[in-house]
């Protein structure tokens, strides 16, 4: 693959989450990350995001810009001013400032009736700060449904903004599943988005508009986290409900698989772990076992199996299978710890598995980076069985400490693992490509059984740790694309 860097490309990337400011999830990781490698790579990237009260606790050091004008949604209007903050690494950050959506809350998101309005606000007020500090942006980059209206706005009500005329928009999808404030799944006939036209913006319907959809409908190009997932997207079974649509512009539609950030993901820093450890000191992990076996009230065994969990309790990650193979673990000769936060109903069950079988199962919970932290570089092994998977951050970060996934062959952890094969010892997980709990199982005793052979295990750990997913390549794909898309937009405006 050729890249063509010659033209120094402005790119402004929209998104709800920016780590360290406002993270909730892995998008809070790529809205950073992904802007800084880009960066790197000497282009101009600047974000936008809002500023919540979670980010004001933080108390930054940041410039309050002169803009101080209201955006109107149906029949009110709301005070909108910027801050702009410069980070560790240089990127500017610009926040978007209002008391009533943002300031007076803790929370990112917010389980209200009227959540939409939020980010049509969000979405407007991009689009005002790109005019209002004259950023000619090459590309406006919209991460995932909280940023899907921009493309759409400046393709109805902004179409002859002079600004906009050459820019090119591109629309991440980091989950399809999620659409907007609704589940996608319940949406009645009446309150279906056509997609069509500027976004609704009474009370009534602006609940029911569907970010990503109209996103895909508007913006120039599309991508998603991975490759894999990039075609498994325009299938009835991983389309949700938007299949037809990908279908129609998949020659606008691509893949590029997320990275990690090596100078915060990796054992040989993190502060969070018992002990520090890298490739070449790979006792020190063993340290690390001991430490969280203690921690969380397991026996400590050095020689059984460690399986790790962390992620969000939803069955999209795999805890229904996990369950229902659950039965079968606790006579096998293992230990899991589970880190997560999510649906109460799974945690309560594992909570209960873990009271009466607390030698075998271990659970924390709300979510934390710390325990997180602390579960891959203290087990031996990952466990992440995902319905579908865009991407996954988990297996890359497992990988990078030494704990060896296994995943469903599925999305970007097909991209990601490959299969062990004990006889040519090559392979960095255990993988299963039916999505059942006796499938799950056999994984699961392919991965413990190999685990008893200590020199292959540790061959397998040392090429695992050995792996580069670091952000320099995906940053590259990136520029790609922005430029295939900039090359596009130039065809048809000179219509050839």
């Amino acid at each position: 693959m050729r890249f063509s860097f010659s033209k120094k490309l402005k790119i402004i990337h929209a998104v709800a989450e920016v780590s360290p400011y406002s993270k909730v999830g892995g998008l809070g990781d790529v809205g950073y990350a992904l802007p800084k490698a880009i960066a790197r790579l000497g282009h101009e990237s600047i974000i936008v995001t809002p500023y919540y009260g979670l980010v004001r606790k933080k108390g930054i050091k940041k410039e309050k810009l002169g803009y101080a004008e209201s955006i109107k949604v149906g029949d009110k209007e709301f005070p909108i001013s910027f801050y702009k903050h410069i980070s560790i690494d240089g990127l500017p950050i610009y926040f978007v400032v209002n008391e009533e959506l943002y300031g007076a809350h803790q929370a990112v998101y917010r389980a209200i009736d009227d959540e939409s309005l939020r980010w049509i606000v969000f979405n407007l007020a991009v689009i005002e700060l790109i005019k209002y500090i004259k950023f000619e942006a090459d590309i406006i980059h919209a991460h995932e449904w909280h940023a899907g209206l921009i493309a759409n706005y400046i393709k109805t009500i902004y179409k002859h903004e002079p600004i906009f005329q050459k820019s090119v928009t591109l629309f991440t999808i980091h989950n399809l599943y999620h659409q907007g404030t609704f589940f996608w799944q319940h949406v009645k006939k009446e309150t279906y988005d056509k997609g069509t036209g500027a976004p609704p913006v009474d009370k009534k319907f602006r609940r029911y508009i569907n970010y990503t959809k109209r996103a895909v409908l508007y913006s120039d190009i599309i991508n998603t986290v991975s490759e894999r997932y990039a075609k498994e997207i325009t299938t009835p079974k991983f389309g949700a409900g938007l299949d037809q649509y990908l279908k129609r512009r998949k020659n606008r539609l691509f893949g590029i698989i997320n990275g990690i950030d090596y100078e915060i993901v990796n054992p040989a820093y993190d502060k969070n772990v018992y002990v520090n450890y890298d490739v070449n000191s790979l006792e020190k992990k063993l340290k690390n076992k001991k430490h969280l076996q203690k921690e969380v009230g397991l026996s400590v065994q050095e020689k059984t199996p460690l399986l790790g969990v962390v992620n969000r309790l939803t069955e999209q990650k795999g805890f229904k299978l996990i369950i229902e193979a659950l039965p079968t673990l606790l006579k096998m000769d293992l230990q899991i710890v589970i880190v997560g936060s999510g649906q109460k109903s799974f945690l309560k069950f594992f909570r209960e598995v873990a009271r009466k079988n607390s030698s075998k199962i271990g659970v924390y919970s709300p979510f934390t980076e710390k325990m997180a932290s602390r579960v891959y570089a203290g087990s031996d092994i990952y466990l992440m069985p995902s319905r579908f998977e865009p991407c996954g951050l988990s297996q890359l970060i497992s990988l990078r400490y030494g704990s060896i996934p296994i995943v469903h062959h599925v999305g970007g952890l097909q991209d990601t693992v490959t299969n062990y094969d004990p006889l040519e010892n090559t392979g960095n997980g255990f993988v299963f490509t039916r999505y059942n709990k006796d499938e799950l199982l056999v994984a699961i005793a392919r991965a413990t059984e190999s685990y008893k052979y200590k020199e292959k295990w540790n061959k397998t750990v040392y090429r695992a740790m050995k792996q580069s997913f670091s952000w320099e390549l995906p940053a590259k794909k990136y520029i790609e694309l922005y430029l295939r898309a900039l090359k596009i937009k130039n065809h048809q405006k000179n219509g050839s």
